[in-house]
């Protein structure tokens, strides 16, 4: 595994109740592994190499698709709840006792849910471009949103320059060196998602955003040290949700990336693997 990257590690599969997951596992192996939650309609190649890599000289990484995402079949649950059940059942499914967990975005809300649920399986959580239950703006996708996804693309790469990047002139050349990157992977690249994935991944998350009474009492179970990382101006996920969840998770702390809109991780790759590694290399459960 160590002698691989993000280019070449191989897609493997182990079955949890019958359904073959789609994994990659590469890096430093030894320690405690992170494990990578995807965007709404992403796949193991919406990663950045920079930051997979990054992260790779140091710890194993291990990227996979969760329930009917791509190379991975089954149905898309229309519920948080059941997409983190099923990223622990993978997670167990490759014996591991103890995890670091990235979630970005919709990957975000399931990381959440995955640590509250399985808390001595996940040790460390970074949460990045995402927010809480009912939070502000998550009833249903942000008009921003809507019109970003909505829209129609000459190249349709370039969605993710819009979704990822903010319209300065700065932050736009940052997201065409994440497209090249995006692409370096030219052999046994996962296969775009379905038309069925869209429609249930906003179900889930229309389920997740609505009202309810104390929305954000259910932060005080997460027990791990958690760290939050988002652009400054994000319209995607609100940036007000990542100083939401820093305020009601006991143990968080927060970072925010300037001139940055949802992918401040893709566009400061290298800052963000080293905040990061600071974050994760620190000494125990409760530091």
């Amino acid at each position: 595994m160590a002698q691989h990257n993000h280019q070449t590690a191989p897609t493997q599969f182990v079955y949890v109740a019958g359904i073959p997951f789609a994994y990659r596992r590469f890096g430093k192996t030894g320690g405690v592994p992170l494990v990578f939650n995807m965007h709404f309609t992403g796949t193991m190649d919406h990663w950045d190499p920079a930051v997979t890599d990054g992260f790779a000289r140091d710890r194993e990484v291990i990227l996979f698709d969760n329930t009917g995402i791509s190379s991975t079949s089954g149905e898309v649950p229309t519920s948080i709840e059941e997409m983190a059940t099923d990223a622990a059942a993978f997670i167990k499914a490759l014996g591991l006792a103890e995890v670091d967990v990235l979630g970005f975005s919709l990957g975000g809300l399931v990381a959440q849910t995955l640590a509250i649920a399985e808390p001595k399986l996940v040790r460390r959580l970074v949460l990045v471009g995402t927010g809480p239950r009912s939070g502000e703006g998550m009833a249903s996708l942000t008009p921003e949103a809507q019109e970003i996804f909505g829209a129609a693309y000459e190249n349709p790469d370039h969605l993710w320059l819009r979704v990822h990047f903010s319209p300065s002139q700065r932050s736009q050349a940052a997201g065409r060196e994440f497209l090249k990157r995006f692409r370096l992977r030219n052999e046994g690249r996962d296969p775009e998602v379905s038309e069925k994935v869209a429609p249930a991944q906003i179900e889930a998350l229309v389920k997740w955003g609505a009202p309810r009474e104390n929305p954000y009492d259910y932060l005080k179970a997460l027990a791990q040290p958690t760290l939050v990382v988002n652009g400054g101006s994000d319209v995607i996920i609100y940036t007000v949700n990542s100083f939401i969840l820093q305020q009601n998770i006991p143990n968080a702390q927060l970072i925010l990336y300037p001139d940055a809109n949802h992918g401040s991780l893709y566009q400061y790759p290298e800052r963000f693997v080293r905040h990061v590694s600071m974050f994760l290399e620190e000494q125990g459960r409760g530091a």
